[in-house]
């Protein structure tokens, strides 16, 4: 009989790497678990070992996401793609309307992947899901052979329960509505970016990956009456207004004075041409609300450590359904239309 634990040291997490009996199900596969996943994850429904997780009960409406991540490079500045993968679920599960309580994972390792990069990403993970204060409770392992992944691609799902009885999607924007975000635009894809074109600015540019559902749950209890939630990722403020607008069939008005960018974002935006509002987030969030109740949402985000500037940047309204516009700074009016094409991608 095989003694597993002493067999575990045949895995050299310094400079071993990923081979493709470690998706095999044998001996290597049960290595990989223990030394980097189980060590990392561990909680009381991962640990049982099974190949599910059998939950507690969740008496309120549950929200669920999937997501996958494929972002180049796995590691940029301010995150990588760990940090991505479970900051990008929580925000999903949150922007529901909802507490996020469990993640599940599955990783696809390309064969040659060295070991101590996958342990450095699953610790980020872990640490990303404690600061969120959720559970990675499942998870699946699969090795392809070298030259068909870029690495690692992580996929994932997120369980969670609703905070309140109101319904938070983008089909509630309403005319009147005030719309607000949380942050700064634009951070999260040029910090890919210039980390993949080895751009060099006087200051790094960090990307924003964070998870948002503290703050989420400070805005519904500030703003009860909160109808739509959402992270501008892929496509930006821009993409994601224009999204809501078609589904809501309301117009949008928003002023670019309000709308913070980081001056080396754009900097970096204008060397490239690239609108900051159509370049990822992973970080920040749009919310639309009551007029009567924006200042009391704007006063709880700012209260935020992810919130310090957040924003009232625009009005809902009853014109052209479907279609978002902005004030200028130079007082005109232009439209911000659907993205047409594929501005940055691998970015998420």
């Amino acid at each position: 009989m095989i003694d597993r634990t002493k067999d575990l040291s045949r895995l050299n997490l310094k400079t071993g790497s990923v081979d493709m009996t470690h998706g095999a199900g044998g001996l290597a596969s049960v290595q990989l678990i223990d030394a980097v996943f189980a060590k990392h994850f561990t909680n009381e429904w991962l640990d049982v070992g099974h190949d599910g997780a059998l939950l507690p009960p969740i008496t309120k409406p549950v929200a669920v996401s999937c997501d996958a991540h494929v972002v180049s490079p796995l590691f940029f500045p301010g995150g990588d793609i760990g940090r991505l993968a479970v900051a990008g679920t929580v925000n999903d599960v949150a922007m529901c309307g909802a507490k996020p309580l469990y993640i599940t994972v599955s990783f696809i390792l390309e064969e040659g992947f060295p070991l101590a990069k996958l342990d450095q990403i699953a610790e980020s993970m872990a640490m990303t899901a404690k600061e969120a204060g959720v559970a990675i409770v499942t998870g699946d392992t699969k090795v392809v052979e070298k030259g068909l992944a870029d690495g690692v691609y992580i996929v994932t799902s997120g369980i969670g329960e609703a905070l309140s009885g109101s319904v938070i999607n983008g089909r509630k924007a309403q005319a009147g509505d005030a719309i607000l975000i949380s942050g700064s635009m634009g951070d999260h894809g040029m910090a890919i970016l210039s980390c993949r074109e080895n751009m060099i600015f006087e200051t790094t540019i960090e990307s924003d990956a964070a998870p948002l559902n503290g703050m989420v749950e400070a805005v519904l209890e500030a703003a009860p009456d909160t109808h739509v939630l959402r992270d501008p990722t892929r496509g930006g403020l821009a993409a994601t207004l224009n999204e809501i607008a078609y589904q809501s069939q309301v117009g949008m008005l928003l002023d670019e004075a309000a709308i913070v960018v980081k001056p080396e974002v754009m900097a970096a935006c204008e060397f490239l041409g690239l609108d900051p509002l159509f370049v990822a987030n992973e970080g920040k969030m749009i919310v639309i609300c009551p007029q009567e109740q924006a200042q009391a949402a704007l006063s709880a985000m700012r209260a935020h450590p992810l919130g310090h500037d957040a924003a009232i940047i625009g009005t809902v309204t009853s014109d052209g359904p479907g279609t978002v516009e902005m004030t200028t700074l130079m007082g005109g009016r232009r439209m911000v239309d659907w993205l047409n094409s594929e501005q940055l991608p691998r970015i998420c």
